[in-house]
């Protein structure tokens, strides 16, 4: 039992011993090859980063390599482009120089008509003087020859009286003394010779007498027709004078204009001069400075420092580019707020008020380069594009016409010989930066001293600037805004009151045939004949107290609604006188009735209009006037044709009177036209006439043209103070537009 329990006690032993060396074999067999295989996997990630660093590093090499060439083949481009779009902008800026100077030329060649005008005028004026002189002189001459003469034959006619008187006393005597002798003696024969021969001696000087006194009144008659062709002439004399003054007037003007004109041409070509240099030191700065990034970026390869760069760049570029987003945001609101209908101010436009201030505010005039203008021109070219909106049309003009006269009386053409060269980073930076100032250093509730100055002063102390070329044409633009809107407001009156004037210069029929029935039917027919063609002057006279009432309501300068009833009422002129000079149905007698009742009715409406509206515009209608006139006169075969011409019709030339009066029938009174002597008189001095005339139309031509100027629109408007505008909701609350708020007492 004890052996078998040594053996199994030996056999276990062994059995551990050998059961742990083959463990411990075990184990470190395992531990070596846990190590060997970590080791690898160990080198294999060690190579993996390695070689993923060197591709990384590789990659952004590359990476940075391709942005380089990139940004070298955009600056290249861009500065193509910049070159090109430079030179087709120098280009426009030269062909407008080019009409400028051709304008320039044209101006100068109407200033030596107008010179050569004037001095034939002065010269026929001092020509008409020395004769009137040299005239009323002969005048006085014959005078006191013709008193000499009638002196000398009332002397001869006393003398003659006296010697008639002393032969009857010596003839008395001679009968009493034969009759008082006794005897009859024969009666001498020489002295019934001498009584008779005394008797023929008086009746000579009768007839004597009767011939000075004839002589006398033709005399005196001449005498009255040398004052009468005197005053004839002195009148004459008188309109040259006023023709020669008008002359005078219109060639200070052109003067002005010239002046104006070349001024600006100076400033436009300082501008092409300069923007030509700034080209070229811009091409030359770019390529140093795209030599110098070459250079630099050839030296240096590190990825660091190019990033470097960059951040650098975007540090720099970061102030500019908040102030371009700062003024473009302000340039977005202001053009949003005026593309709407911001209405009037007592009397002011505010949208035309608030351009103009904001432009002084922001100094837009005084630099070389901005797009407000521009932004400006085109909201008023959008808000304009329907042309039969009459109402948009006149608050547009009313806006553009202020804007223009505050601009007229602010800018100045002044030269810019002594301007150097920049940069346009530069200038543009100093210009945000006044604007940022300005922004900045305006608080709120103050008001702007440049633009408004005193309250009670107004505009009379705005300060005037020297204008930049974007100015000037921004100026130029609005002048033909204005223009073209004026035009359209005018055209569409005249298309409205066009269908009418058709309808007026013809009597209705209704009234020849109320003449066949009885005496309230034909009152009664007469009455509707009459409210018919009133009603169609009626409808022209609607039209026209619309319109005047449409062009108050949006403050349009009296001068331009003036202006625009002158021109409707020359086009009304003219489409009744031709009409009725066309259509031998219109030259009837009950015709020129029935349109002397609408003329009255267009008179009564310029009188309730008043002067300021209408104007003149009453003094257009003279040649249908006179042509009505003619027509309803009584008595026409007793008149003159110089009656006829210089009292009834002084307007109306020959042949317009002849194919009037021989056109004319009385459809009511059965009367008859001129004389045959006055019509064979007219058609003598129609072949006359003919032989002279540049033209032989009797026709009558429309004007449109424009026809005022820029100067006569600013020395009509009154000044206008814009001191206490209030803005527009819109941008009352930015404190960038803080300027606009009035101006607290």
């Amino acid at each position: 039992m004890k052996k078998e329990a040594a053996s199994i006690k030996i056999q276990t032993k062994l059995r551990g011993h050998l059961a742990r060396k083959s463990y411990t074999g075990l184990k470190i067999n395992v531990i070596a090859l846990q190590t060997g295989i970590r080791a690898t996997a160990a080198r294999k990630e060690f190579r993996y980063k390695r070689q993923t660093k060197a591709a990384i590093n590789i990659q952004a090499h590359w990476h940075g390599h391709r942005a380089f060439s990139y940004y070298k083949k955009l600056i290249i481009a861009s500065i193509v482009t910049q070159c090109r779009w430079r030179g087709r902008v120098a280009k426009k800026e030269l062909r407008k120089l080019k009409m400028a100077s051709r304008e320039t030329g044209a101006l100068k060649e109407a200033k030596d008509k107008l010179e050569k005008q004037v001095e034939e005028l002065t010269w026929r004026l001092q020509l008409e003087k020395r004769l009137r002189t040299d005239l009323e002189e002969a005048k006085s001459q014959e005078i006191a020859k013709l008193k000499n003469t009638l002196e000398d034959v009332h002397s001869k006619v006393d003398q003659t009286n006296a010697l008639l008187i002393k032969e009857r006393e010596t003839a008395q005597k001679a009968i009493e003394e034969a009759t008082s002798i006794v005897e009859e003696k024969p009666v001498l024969v020489e002295d019934t010779e001498k009584i008779d021969a005394l008797n023929a001696e008086v009746e000579n000087l009768k007839v004597l007498l009767q011939s000075e006194k004839q002589r006398a009144d033709d005399s005196e008659r001449k005498c009255a027709e040398s004052q009468e062709s005197s005053e004839e002439k002195h009148k004459k004399l008188e309109e040259t004078e006023r023709k020669v003054q008008q002359f005078q007037e219109s060639m200070s003007r052109l003067e002005e204009k010239l002046t104006n004109i070349e001024s600006e041409n100076k400033v436009l070509r300082q501008q092409a001069l300069t923007m030509a240099q700034n080209n070229k030191l811009l091409s030359g700065r770019s390529r140093s400075s795209i030599q110098r990034n070459e250079s630099s970026t050839r030296n240096s390869v590190d990825l660091h420092s190019t990033s470097f760069s960059r951040e650098s760049a975007e540090v720099e570029g970061r102030p500019q580019k908040s102030l371009n987003d700062k003024q473009q945001e302000y340039q977005d609101l202001i053009i949003r707020c005026i593309a709407q209908h911001l209405g009037f101010s007592k009397g002011r436009p505010v949208a035309a008020c608030i351009i103009y201030k904001c432009l002084r505010q922001w100094r837009s005039f005084e630099v070389e380069r901005t797009s407000i203008f521009d932004r400006v021109i085109q909201t008023i070219g959008q808000a304009i594009e329907t042309q039969d909106n009459n109402d948009m049309l006149a608050y547009w003009l009313s806006n553009a016409s202020t804007l223009l006269l505050l601009l007229q009386r602010t800018l100045k053409a002044g030269g810019a010989a002594g301007m150097t060269p920049q940069h346009r980073r530069s200038s543009s930076a100093s210009l945000f930066g006044r604007m940022t100032q300005s922004f900045r250093g305006t608080p709120q509730g103050v008001n702007i001293s440049l633009i408004d100055g005193d309250s009670a002063g107004g505009v009379d102390t705005l300060r005037q600037v020297e204008a930049k070329y974007p100015a000037l044409l921004f100026k130029q633009q609005l002048t033909a805004y204005v223009e073209k809107i004026y035009g359209m407001i005018r055209d569409n009156l005249k298309k409205e009151i066009s269908p009418l004037l058709g309808l007026c210069i013809q009597a209705p029929r209704i009234s020849r045939a109320s003449l066949l029935k009885g005496t309230t039917a034909r009152t009664l027919a007469n009455a509707a004949a009459q409210e018919i063609l009133i009603a169609h002057w009626q409808g022209i006279v609607k039209s026209l107290a619309n319109f005047l009432n449409l062009l108050k309501a949006n403050h349009v300068p009296p001068f331009l609604v003036r202006k625009v009833f002158t021109q409707v009422f020359s086009f009304i002129n003219v489409q009744l006188f031709n009409s009725l000079l066309l259509r031998r149905e219109c030259c009837s007698f009950s015709n020129g009735e029935y349109v002397k009742t609408g003329l009255a009715e267009l008179e009564h409406w310029c009188y309730k209009a008043t002067d300021e509206y209408t104007g003149l515009a009453w003094e257009e209608l003279k040649h249908i006037r006179q042509a009505i006139g003619f027509l309803v006169i009584h008595q026409k075969p007793k008149k003159t044709l110089d009656e006829i011409s210089h009292d009834l019709c002084p307007v109306l030339s020959i042949q317009q009177l002849y194919r009037i009066s021989t056109m004319y029938w009385d459809d009511k009174y059965g009367t008859h036209s001129l004389s045959s002597d006055v019509i064979a008189n007219m058609r003598v001095l129609m072949t006359e006439d003919s032989n002279n005339a540049v033209s032989n139309s009797f026709l009558l031509d429309d004007d449109s043209s424009i026809p005022f100027s820029i100067d006569d629109l600013s020395k009509s408007m009154d000044q206008i103070d814009i001191a206490d505008i209030e803005p527009p909701p819109l941008i009352r609350e930015n404190s960038g537009f803080s300027f606009l708020l009035p101006r607290a007492d």
